[in-house]
């Protein structure tokens, strides 16, 4: 992603978590989305828990794209759905099985 033409990778991954969603919605936070139902609301520069989305500097999307990695076409992509008392290993587990292990 942090390559050069590294949107590419950035797209396909984007591509895998749309796929994805339900269950990273329920890694993302300790009691299975419940608490993600009354954060993503798709108001206040949240996504809507139901749909997934994605966007260039978007912060009502799942998945942000900062506006800078846009413009060089490298970089890196945000997913912003973990809730904030969300167990960093499981995000970080539904990530990579998603986007590198394709699992």
């Amino acid at each position: 992603m942090r390559e050069d033409g590294g949107i590419i990778e950035i797209e396909k991954a984007i591509d895998k978590l749309s796929r994805n969603h339900l269950r990273h919605i329920q890694a993302y936070d300790p009691k299975g989305g419940k608490d993600n139902e009354r954060r993503l609301t798709g108001k206040h520069e949240t996504s809507s828990i139901h749909d997934f989305s994605a966007g260039v500097a978007n912060r009502g999307a799942s998945i942000r794209i900062p506006r800078g990695c846009a413009e060089d076409k490298k970089g890196y992509l945000e997913d912003r759905r973990p809730s904030s008392n969300c167990d960093p290993y499981s995000v970080c587990e539904a990530l990579v099985r998603t986007c590198i292990l394709d699992g």
